[in-house]
Order: C-alpha cells, then sequence, then structure tokens
C-alpha cells in the first residue's frame, strides 16, 4: 500500500519547481504588502484599505509555513541529489531560515498584545534586518537563476560519424567573461548601491542612534513658535537620561506647520467654562514633568522619555466637567485625524498629559509639536499629534484608527 508520503514524493522533479514557483509568489505579495505597511504615505493615502493590506501580509505570512513544510517532505531526496554541491545546500540553510525568521518574527509581531512591547520590539528588529538582507539575497537568486541566463554545461556539433557519430566541438576563444557572470555582477552591484546606503541608515537608527535623530528633527522643525518655552529643571537634562529608541514618523496627512499667529488651542463641550489660549498665553500655564514610555502598535517603542506639559487632569479640573459628559474627544491639527477616551479612562490614569516638550526641547513638527498628547498606557495611536482642541461630549466617539479596524481599547 503506497503512503501518503510516498504519493507527495512521487514526480519529485515537478513538485519541487512548483514548489519553488509558489513560493517566490509568497515572498512577491509579502515584499510588496511589507513594503506598503513599513511607508508612512501610504498610511494615509490607503486609509482603512491598509488594514486590510496588514491582514493580506499576515496571512500570507502564516501560509508560507505551508511550502516549508511540503519541502522537509521533499527534502531527503532534493538532499542527496546536492550532495558534493556545499553551495547549493548552502544557499537551501540560507532561504529556510530566512522564511523561519520571517514567519516567527512576524507572529510575534501580530500577536504584540500578547507577548509585550519589549519582545514585539526585538521581534520588529529582526523582521526589519532579515528584510533588508534577506530580499536582496532573494531578489539576486532569483534573477540570476532565471532560464534564459542558463548556459549548457557543454557545447556539441555534428562534424559526420566518428565513433559514436558526434564529436565535441573544436576549441574556440573563451569569453573572458560570460552573460551569466555579467548579470550577476549588474544585479548584485545594483543592489548593493540601491539598498546599501539605506540599509546602513537604518541599521545605525537600530543600532541605537536616537539622539542625533531627535536632535536633527528639532533643527529642522517646520514649526516656529516664540517665545520658546523655557524648560524646567527636570527636563534640563532630562530626569529621565534621554529617550532610547527610534521614533518613526507616520502621519495620515501632510504635517502641518505653525507659528505663534495661527497656532490656538481650547476646551470646549461639555465644561462649565470654555477655555482658548494663543501660543503665548499657552507657554505660561504652569508644567509638570513626566517620564515614560512611548510604544506603537507596529511594534517599535522609545523608552524613557522625559515629557513636560500639563497633566489632562488639571486641565478638564480648569474647565469644569458638566455631570452629562462621558468622553473626551482630541482633534489633530491636521483637521482630519481625532481620537478620544471615556472619562473613566483618564480618571484611572494618571499620566495623560497634553505635552509641549521632550527631553528638554519643544517638540517639532515632525513628532507632532508644537503640542500633541500622551498616552503612555495606551499604544500610540491614541496620543494625538498636533493637539489643538478638547471636547467633553456625552457619546462615544470611534477615533480615525478605530473606524479603520484598530481597537477602540489600545491599551499596552
Amino acid at each position: 500500500m503506497i503512503s501518503w508520503l510516498d504519493k507527495l514524493r512521487k514526480g519529485y522533479g515537478r513538485k519541487l519547481a512548483a514548489l519553488h514557483k509558489w513560493n517566490g509568489w509568497i515572498v512577491v505579495i509579502l515584499s510588496l504588502t511589507g513594503l506598503i505597511l513599513f511607508g508612512g504615505f501610504w498610511r494615509g493615502f490607503l486609509g482603512e484599505g491598509r488594514v486590510w493590506i496588514r491582514w493580506i501580509h499576515i496571512v500570507v505570512g502564516i501560509a508560507s509555513l505551508v511550502p516549508v513544510l511540503y519541502y522537509l517532505i521533499l527534502a531527503g531526496r532534493h538532499w542527496k541529489q546536492l550532495k558534493g554541491k556545499p553551495k547549493q545546500r548552502g544557499n537551501v540553510f540560507v532561504v529556510l531560515g530566512l522564511l523561519l525568521g520571517w514567519l516567527v518574527s512576524g507572529v510575534l509581531l501580530w500577536q504584540f498584545q500578547a507577548v509585550g512591547p519589549r519582545i514585539s520590539g526585538n521581534a520588529l528588529l529582526v523582521h526589519d534586518l532579515l528584510t533588508w538582507l534577506g530580499l536582496p539575497y532573494i531578489i539576486y537568486h532569483s534573477i540570476t537563476r532565471t532560464k534564459w541566463l542558463k548556459e549548457p554545461h557543454r557545447l556539441t556539433v555534428k562534424t559526420g560519424r566518428v565513433g559514436e557519430g558526434v564529436n565535441p566541438a573544436p576549441a574556440g576563444p573563451q569569453a573572458v567573461y560570460t552573460r551569466r557572470a555579467f548579470i550577476k555582477t549588474a544585479v548584485g552591484a545594483g543592489l548593493a548601491i540601491t539598498l546599501g546606503p539605506s540599509f546602513l541608515r537604518w541599521l545605525g537608527n537600530s543600532l541605537g542612534a536616537t539622539s542625533p535623530t531627535v536632535d536633527k528633527l528639532v533643527e529642522t522643525d517646520g514649526n516656529s513658535m516664540t517665545p520658546l518655552p523655557q524648560p524646567l529643571p527636570a527636563s534640563a537634562p532630562p530626569i529621565g537620561g534621554g529617550s532610547t529608541g527610534t521614533f518613526r514618523i507616520y502621519t495620515v496627512t501632510p504635517i502641518p506647520k505653525y507659528n505663534d499667529t495661527n497656532w490656538s488651542f481650547a476646551i470646549d463641550g461639555l465644561v462649565d467654562n470654555k477655555m482658548s489660549w494663543n501660543w503665548e498665553q499657552f507657554v505660561k500655564l504652569k508644567r509638570t514633568v513626566q517620564v515614560s514610555d512611548f510604544h506603537c502598535v507596529t511594534g517599535w517603542s522609545v523608552y524613557k522619555n522625559t515629557w513636560e506639559g500639563i497633566p489632562l487632569k488639571t486641565l478638564l479640573q480648569q474647565a469644569g466637567v458638566q455631570s452629562g459628559a462621558t468622553t473626551v474627544k482630541f482633534y489633530s491639527g491636521d483637521g482630519v485625524y481625532t481620537d478620544a477616551l471615556t472619562l473613566d479612562q483618564v480618571n484611572q490614569m494618571g499620566d495623560v498629559m497634553v505635552a509641549m516638550l521632550h527631553d528638554g526641547k519643544l517638540i517639532p513638527s515632525d513628532l507632532g509639536g508644537p503640542v500633541r498628547l500622551i498616552v503612555p498606557k495606551m499604544y500610540g495611536y491614541k496620543s494625538v499629534k498636533w493637539l489643538n482642541r478638547i471636547e467633553l461630549i456625552n457619546e462615544d466617539h470611534i477615533g480615525y484608527w478605530e473606524e479603520r479596524g484598530y481597537s477602540v481599547d489600545a491599551w499596552v
């Protein structure tokens, strides 16, 4: 009786070719969807479509396990075929390692709430590293092994009947650089030139070059606010010792830019005292300092941030929240993004802050300044950038990303 394993192994060559084909398509889909998820531009352009792309990426990523398992069934015969070919055997290990590494790190990113920010942050680092190193390798491997680049092992010509009737081709001048070698070198050089600088930039950020990156954002700040707030002693130097990690710049609209003439802040809705400030008035409000970690739903974190600003509870007490209010709604100055917290959540969390300074410096425009919300116990999409209005309402509000599939409960 033929076992199911024997049936799978039957037609080995054809099955191995089909396996490579489907594995190639999986890598293509994961590459395209991954690049879209990585790029900040696509967030605003795709809207809720980004959530669907994320799920396509997750489902296809999990499905990538199927070719690996299928190959393991065929591996015995394939391994014998590669006997005496160490390079080909090494290639098998590299490809399997990449696929399994992508799969494991991807699952940890998918289950970020279950594993926590530390593990998901390391998983993101591994996932990115495998992508930067593995994707060029697979592209190089695929292009340089296309059928039209393969050269015959030997050439023969029919010159009449001698022995078996075929003589070997007469020796002639050999090409110093074959077409195959040229294409392989060209592809390798092209990938190095195209991806090399980006990889080195990513590697520098991942190894902790956070302070220069944030400082650069401060230097190139699109906002022009006067007067500048004077940091409290706890902010300069920052009591947190300086943030650790790298902020990734995500936005759903073009980044707005402000100066002291076009910026204002307001609290209204179901409050006893509607309040508004211009910039000069706002910087005179009493501020406090706190140290907290910032976690993004996509897996990265920035630790030990020293934020300086006004606690949200303080502003709400000054405004006088009316008894009918149940929800605090936050507006971004981009005119598009909103989010909300319930009053119960605000009372439960004592560290929600309307922040103005980060590590002793005015928050730059790229990081949501001059004023942004900070909700340390929730993922970053709750920490509204370019905050310029707070409204108290008596109904639920579904924020921008919650409308597009994100969890309303964003607890870390």
